[in-house]
């Protein structure tokens, strides 16, 4: 059979120091001896030695008593108090928009920058300004954000900016270094490190169970440990400032105790349904359980929420599959049903745990067993088979010491060696911001590049495992160009518009300026330039660009000067169609549209009278010789330049004119040579007769509408006379 192998482990904790004698044969572990001391005065605190020489003092004491017993002691194992640990939430968002689609390593690094944003708010909280003063010990997600809305994965999204939030656990490197200080003051090698909160849980929860969502409590006298395990491992660290003795100075206070008497009362209420304690004054008391529970509920009310909160923080805001309690304070009456109804956990899904849980276990007849005796023989057995251990790996040739909890990685090295994570992408080009139609545009830049990584002369990612002694090469990534584009770039198509004119197929091209000037699509663009891109919208924009301004003389008013005063003649200009349609210069045009210009009119005196609604004359329908004619007199007379006009004469645009109006006079007979040629027959005497209506008349009577006129000679009088005459007498005989 193996011989016995030997384990010597020391919890040191805030209020006393446990050393632990275990032996090792194959896979059995059997406790030989457990010696437990207290502190004299105050070396601990939160978990970190603050007086090495108070510290080793007691460990010396333990180890020489166990010495005389078990023989010489040279190798121990240890523990960094899981209250040390300090727990930081922390976001990181980076901007994607226009980026190509998110892989794992972008994912990582994003990661990697909150968990260094939380280092450096540990050590700012701290009072530290070296975030490189802390190990990393574990992290967290807690979500993923796109463009602000919670998302399940990142990988392969787009948008406008992705964001994480990580809770992230920390050790302070002057833990461990002050740790190491009180053995070697003590004569005593370190032969193995691990964590409290990793120390009971190696031995509570094995592998096989880390993929149940449970959380480890190890409540102590000033703090309580938390460890969540899930999908396999150790999600999250915590602790909280509240722990066994929040219940001691309850019943201190209550029972009038000084704080030694108060504790030994609060372990005897463990055992014994009533105590009997004397208090300060000298009066004895006898207390029953149930009553000092009553009296104590709201320490333990505290202690219930403080835990609880903890485990839901760390734990992403959901109750875990159960709670396990160990450590001397998870014996306080009624904490463990408490945290079970604050949790919302059936009863029997919170339960203390002893070392009786722990496998392969067996303890010597005169060690008391208890669930304060877990996390000491936890250290002894998980820093033999899970030490932590120190390794030293090379980053940019500088010597970079990492405290390995779990398998670490690219990423946990870089952190370590204290470089930015959120430096080692190149920046994004500088952008510009243009002016394209009067819309503000921005021109991003060329992305940044990803770091270069390289593990012992190989590309590498940052997920990428390390081992002690490799040398990791970063490069931080080429910085983007600055945004350069042509103007074609920003303009999809260039518009371009069909139109007729006059029945004349033209083509209107896009017109391109660029701060004013006329540019071709090939020129280059620059930051804060003005570009117009477009095409003549109305007629008058068309006609101009088409050089067909010569058309616009057509549409100009017919203007005259009519008796001084400026006229228009809006019926004598020429014409604007559109579609046949009438419209105006401002008018838009479309693809297709058909425009029409028709020359001036060339009005004449009359077209103008007509315009102006003037009469120019007066008529009178008579009949002369029997046929029909019309008399006609003047009513106005129109002068141009002096010389009066007549109806069919042509006015000019700018024409000066004027008019005077007639007197009106009654027609009379003489009027009617104006309207005809009287021809004196040859044989004529030169005498003649006025007729009207077959009355004799002269050249002065009036004339009315109708009236017959006629002029006889005086040959054609005498026959006319006997003709008249002999028609007379038949008609009277008859």
């Amino acid at each position: 059979m193996e011989e016995a192998k030997k384990l010597f482990a020391l919890d040191i904790g805030t209020r006393s120091i446990v050393g632990i004698i275990l032996e090792q044969q194959e896979d059995q572990f059997h406790v030989i001896d457990i010696l437990i001391q207290e502190h004299t005065e105050r070396a601990m605190l939160d978990g970190q030695i603050h007086d090495v020489l108070a510290v080793s003092k007691i460990i010396t004491q333990i180890k020489e008593q166990l010495e005389t017993k078990h023989g010489p002691l040279k190798k121990v194992s240890v523990a960094a108090a899981g209250r040390s640990l300090k727990t930081k939430r922390a976001v990181s968002s980076i901007g994607i928009q226009g980026k190509p689609m998110m892989n794992k390593q972008d994912i990582l690094h994003l990661e990697l920058s909150a968990v260094q944003q939380a280092q450096a708010s540990v050590a700012e909280d701290q009072e530290s300004e070296k975030s490189a003063f802390y190990y990393c010990v574990g992290y967290s997600i807690l979500y993923y954000k796109l463009d602000g809305e919670e998302i399940g994965n990142l990988i392969d999204q787009q948008g406008e900016e992705a964001s994480v939030e990580i809770i992230a656990t920390f050790l302070p490197k002057v833990v461990v270094e002050s740790l190491m200080s009180a053995l070697h003051r003590s004569d005593l090698e370190m032969e193995a490190l691990t964590l409290e909160p990793i120390a009971a849980i190696n031995v509570l929860i094995p592998q096989s169970m880390r993929r149940l969502n449970v959380a480890l409590v190890d409540i102590g006298a000033g703090t309580s440990d938390i460890a969540i395990t899930d999908l396999g491992t150790v999600v999250a660290y915590g602790m909280v400032p509240v722990a066994g003795d929040e219940i001691t100075e309850a019943i201190s206070d209550q029972l009038l105790l000084d704080f030694p008497r108060a504790e030994q009362a609060k372990r005897e209420l463990l055992t014994n349904d009533s105590i009997q304690v004397e208090d300060i004054l000298g009066f004895e008391t006898e207390v029953t359980k149930s009553e000092m529970i009553e009296q104590i509920s709201p320490a333990i009310n505290r202690l219930t929420d403080a835990i609880c909160d903890e485990i839901l923080t760390l734990n992403n805001n959901k109750q875990p599959k159960a709670v396990m309690l160990v450590g001397g304070g998870s014996q306080t009456p009624a904490l463990a049903e408490r945290i079970a109804d604050k949790l919302q956990l059936p009863a029997n899904r919170v339960a203390i745990r002893g070392i009786e849980a722990i496998h392969a276990l067996t303890i010597s007849e005169h060690i008391s067993r208890g669930p304060e005796l877990v996390t000491p023989i936890g250290i002894a057995i998980a820093a033999h088979k899970a030490p932590v251990q120190y390794k030293t790996v090379y980053v940019n040739e500088q010597p970079v010491r990492l405290f390995e909890v779990t398998k670490l990685t690219v990423g946990d090295c870089l952190l370590a060696s204290g470089i930015k994570m959120n430096k080692l992408y190149g920046k994004p080009g500088l952008a510009m911001i243009v002016s394209l139609n009067g819309h503000q545009i921005t021109i991003p830049g060329s992305h940044g590049e990803a770091p270069l990584l390289m593990k012992n002369g190989d590309l590498c990612g940052l997920d990428d495992k390390v081992q002690s002694g490799d040398e990791i090469i970063v490069s931080k990534g080429l910085d983007g160009l600055r945004a350069q584009v042509l103007i074609h770039d920003l303009i999809d198509e260039l518009p371009n518009k069909t139109i007729y004119v006059n029945d004349q197929e033209y083509t209107l091209h896009a017109i391109i300026t660029r701060n004013g000037e006329p540019v071709g699509t090939n020129h280059l663009v620059l930051d804060h330039d003005v570009i117009k891109c477009t095409v003549p919208d109305t007629i008058s924009e068309m006609l101009t660009v088409l050089n067909l301004q010569n058309l616009l003389d057509r549409l100009k008013p017919f203007k005259l000067k009519i008796n001084g005063k400026d006229t228009v003649i809006p019926s004598f200009s020429g014409t604007l169609l559109r579609n046949g349609s009438q419209a105006k210069m401002h008018n838009s045009i479309e693809h297709g549209d058909k425009i029409t210009i028709s020359n001036r009119t060339e009005p004449t005196l009359k077209d103008l009278m007509h315009v102006k609604q003037m009469d120019l004359e007066c008529t009178l329908p008579v009949s002369f010789n029997n046929k029909e004619i019309q008399l006609k007199k003047p009513l106005v007379k129109f002068k141009r330049n002096g010389e009066e006009l007549a109806l069919e004469d042509f006015i000019f645009d700018g024409d000066a004119l004027n008019y005077i109006e007639i007197k009106q006079e009654p027609f009379i007979f003489q009027d009617i040579f104006k309207a005809v040629e009287i021809n004196m027959p040859q044989n004529a005497n030169g005498s003649f007769l006025l007729l009207k209506n077959g009355e004799n008349a002269t050249f002065y009577d009036p004339l009315n509408a109708g009236d017959q006129l006629e002029i006889v000679w005086p040959i054609k009088q005498m026959q006319t006379y006997v003709n008249k005459t002999s028609n007379m007498a038949g008609r009277r005989e008859d």
